[in-house]
Formats: structure tokens, C-alpha cells, sequence
């Protein structure tokens, strides 16, 4: 599991500080400044993690650096080697272990199925949102509400593919009782999934949709405004932060924003849009 779970006693800006400091020996470690050990496997904790958005907007420090995260260099990298048929294997075994997680007591009480992510296993692009909600927790598919409609219309319209051209998922499986962001506990008790299902994949680009993923998988405590108009990086793929689907409904003057972000993606991808092709 994870290494990047701090200790169950360790306050929350001890454990900020101990994930700057691993990021910053994996950079130097990458550039073959020093050695380190691999990580070791830690299970789950509930003990929390870094502060997820709401704290001060202060700016991001770490645009372009690694993230300490479980996964060596060495394991991503052999991912590129591996067929389609092996990811799907072992996708549906990560699927299986999640559907039977009882990490969170909460979101375990009030679930109606656990929502794993769908597409395609070797996509060049993950989109990476934050949290199922009711329609998701009733099919046990991220993204299939009004919000999943909206980017649908992103994927298909905006960027001429399809929904099996790429892959969905969440931070966390499982859906938060009233659509409530999810806490910084269970952030952490998901993210061996999620680093395992991006170990899998292995895509070149993420999208992260809303604040809650990008500051999650770049471990920063910074606005989602801040994160925008450029590329992060994320164990060596390339990390696109916009604005979620549902605020959009709420906010649909944000479109417009969301659509120069993409654009961005596209590019950066050599897509075009179907309207330019």
C-alpha cells in the first residue's frame, strides 16, 4: 500500500512537511544525485493527511516536481510493457479488493455499490475526479449524472473521442453521504487504489477535474485557480488541473475556462477538434 500515508499519531503539517521533504529526495534521486531504498508498504490509515482545499491560497511550490507516492519509478515504467489483457486482469482484481474495502466506516454504512473507474485500460489520458455521487452510487460507474452528461460532451464534442478512448475514476470509490467533499482520511484510505489503478495504466496525461483531485494526487494545499493554465507532473506524467463538472452547472460562465484548459490538453496530445479537423 501507500508509504505516503504519515504515521497515525503525525499532525497534519508534520505530514505536509514529511511529503515535501520525499519529493524532494525522489527529484534528486531521479536526477541521479543520490540513492534511496524503495518505499515500503504501509496499509490504510484514517489518520490525516495533508489539508485538502479551504486552506489559505498560497502559491504552489511544486509545479513540476515528483510526488511521494508508492509507486517506484522502476514499477511505473514496466507498466508500458504490459497487454491489454493483463491490465484488464489485474484492474478487475484492484476492482474486487476496493468492492470489499471497509476502510471508512462512513462511506462503507451508507454505500449502495463501490465505484471503481471504466474505459480504457491502456489510455493515453485519465480524467480524475473527486468522489462518486447518487447516480454513480446507484450504477457503480464514476461520471454517469448531469456532471458525467457535461463531460461526456468535453470528451465527444470538445475532443473528439469517446468515453472508451480514455479512463474515469475518483479519488475515492465510494460515495460521501450528501455529496460532501471527501475528508482528508479517506483521501488517504483510497489512494493505494488510486496510485495502483494509475501504476496499471499508465497514461501519459491526467486531467483532474476540481480541486479536490489535483490537490490529492500533487499533494499541495493551493486553489484550483492557482493550478490551472499549465502542465504538473506526476511520476513523470504530464497533469492538466480545471474546474469539475458539477461546478460548471452551477457556474457555467467557467465553461469557457475550462474549455482554454483543454485546449491546452489537446494540444500538448496532438489533438485536434472535430470542428477543426
Amino acid at each position: 500500500m501507500s508509504s505516503s500515508s504519515p504515521p497515525r499519531d503525525e499532525p497534519a503539517d508534520d505530514a505536509w512537511l514529511r511529503l515535501a521533504l520525499i519529493q524532494q529526495l525522489e527529484s534528486l534521486q531521479a536526477a541521479g544525485v543520490l540513492e534511496m531504498a524503495p518505499p515500503t508498504a504501509r496499509q490504510p490509515t484514517s489518520a490525516p493527511p495533508p489539508a485538502l482545499p479551504g486552506g489559505p491560497d498560497t502559491e504552489n511550490p511544486m509545479k513540476s516536481s515528483t510526488n511521494s507516492q508508492s509507486l517506484s519509478n522502476d514499477s511505473m515504467t514496466a507498466q508500458t510493457d504490459m497487454g491489454l489483457d493483463e491490465r484488464r486482469r489485474q484492474l478487475n482484481v484492484l476492482q474486487h479488493e476496493v468492492s470489499s474495502c471497509t476502510c471508512c466506516d462512513e462511506l462503507v454504512d451508507n454505500r449502495t455499490k463501490t465505484v471503481f473507474g471504466v474505459g480504457n485500460p491502456q489510455a493515453r489520458l485519465v480524467f480524475f475526479g473527486e468522489a462518486p455521487g447518487a447516480d454513480e452510487d446507484q450504477q457503480g460507474e464514476p461520471f454517469v449524472g448531469r456532471a458525467g452528461k457535461l463531460l461526456n460532451d468535453i470528451i465527444s464534442q470538445g475532443m473528439g473521442l469517446t468515453r472508451n478512448d480514455v479512463y474515469i475514476m475518483n479519488v475515492v470509490k465510494c460515495r460521501p453521504p450528501g455529496n460532501r467533499n471527501p475528508t482528508s482520511a479517506e483521501a488517504v484510505n483510497c489512494r493505494p487504489f488510486f496510485e495502483r489503478q494509475f501504476e496499471i495504466i499508465r497514461p501519459e496525461f491526467i486531467c483532474c477535474l476540481g480541486a479536490v483531485a489535483a490537490t490529492t494526487l500533487l499533494a499541495v494545499n493551493v486553489s484550483i485557480g492557482s493550478l490551472r493554465g499549465c502542465l504538473h507532473n506526476y511520476r513523470g506524467i504530464r497533469v492538466l488541473a480545471t474546474y469539475h463538472p458539477a461546478y460548471l452547472l452551477r457556474n457555467p460562465a467557467a465553461k469557457k475556462e475550462v474549455w482554454k484548459d483543454i485546449q491546452l490538453l489537446m494540444a500538448e496530445m496532438g489533438l485536434t477538434a472535430p470542428g477543426e479537423k
